[in-house]
């Protein structure tokens, strides 16, 4: 029986690596600061020391620090911590055991043309320190002869990211977004746990991990809306005002380093500029997204017909 080891076990896409991986007859080992959904608790704080990966036979990597910090900030420092000398933590102690590392598309540089962006799409050109450390973790994995995927914007249940910033962010029945509508891929995190698992067999590299259809900003943000009984009209903000409005915000949260801006040219980018994932090369090893949004959003209407 395969012991896997699943770094940062209690967030969002660790609990489902595994619990997953429990289901399916593997012993599960979870570290992190806080014990995982299943399994044995291997105590990890990234920040500070290397992980017990002694009795594991593969490892998982989920923990990351998440979010949109103000340049310079205490977050910023942190997120470094964590996605980098965490990651080269792990890689030590890993001691030639196969590691898969969950990364994100936000590592690659913006895309000029609206065609799928495959893994060789050019890496930099970040926004905000997340992309920057996460493309510094995965360089280190990807040396390491490490599995990296790469999902984009991973929604589902207990989502504490995606889902609630966008229902924040609709105000009173309308939602303000940046340019016109555009088109993008996400990631289901059931689609994502597949690949993890599935990932321990596989060459090591760099693969996109997407739904199975890209998704239409408007039409797809009105449906979550709808989904949560929050209908919002949609208004389109002309980019050269939304980047303004980023770039003022981002110059008041500089004065305020704990706090995190109310926008940001991240965030803008990451609602105007098209983004689809060619998943081409994961799909040649086997791997099939089988969740979509809608599905999703099927489960939180139980009574639907």
């Amino acid at each position: 029986m395969t012991t896997i080891a699943v770094t940062g076990a209690a967030g969002f896409c660790g609990s489902h690596v595994a619990a997953t991986a429990a289901a399916r007859g593997a012993t599960v080992l979870c570290l992190g600061r806080r014990p995982g959904p299943v399994g044995r608790h291997l105590p990890w704080d990234a920040t500070r020391h290397a992980p017990d990966l002694a009795d594991a036979d593969v490892v998982v990597h989920c923990a990351a620090a998440v979010g949109d910090p103000a340049p310079g900030s205490p977050a910023e420092t942190t997120m470094h911590a964590v996605n980098v000398h965490g990651t080269a933590r792990l890689l030590d102690a890993a001691a030639g055991r196969l590691v898969v590392m969950i990364s994100t598309a936000s590592v690659y540089a913006p895309p000029t043309t609206v065609h799928p962006i495959r893994e060789d799409h050019p890496v930099g050109e970040h926004r905000n320190a997340y992309g920057r450390t996460k493309a510094a973790g995965e360089s280190l994995a990807l040396a390491a002869g490490a599995v990296v995927l790469r999902p984009r914007a991973v929604y589902g249940h207990g989502d504490p990211h995606l889902m609630p910033r966008l229902l924040a962010r609709s105000r009173r029945g309308h939602l303000v977004l940046p340019g016109p509508d555009t088109q993008f891929s996400l990631t289901a995190v059931e689609n994502l746990v597949d690949a993890c698992l599935m990932a321990v067999t596989w060459p090591p590299g760099a693969y996109n991990i997407a739904d199975p259809v890209s998704y239409l900003r408007d039409p797809t943000l009105k449906a979550v809306l709808h989904a949560h009984d929050l209908p919002a009209r949609v208004h389109h903000l002309p980019l050269a005002f939304a980047h303004a409005a980023a770039a003022t915000a981002q110059a008041i949260g500089r004065l305020r380093p704990h706090a995190t801006p109310a926008l940001t040219r991240y965030a803008v980018d990451q609602l105007s500029r098209p983004l689809v994932l060619d998943t081409h090369k994961a799909e040649a090893r086997g791997w099939r997204a089988r969740r979509t949004l809608d599905d999703h959003l099927a489960a939180l209407r139980p009574h639907a017909e």
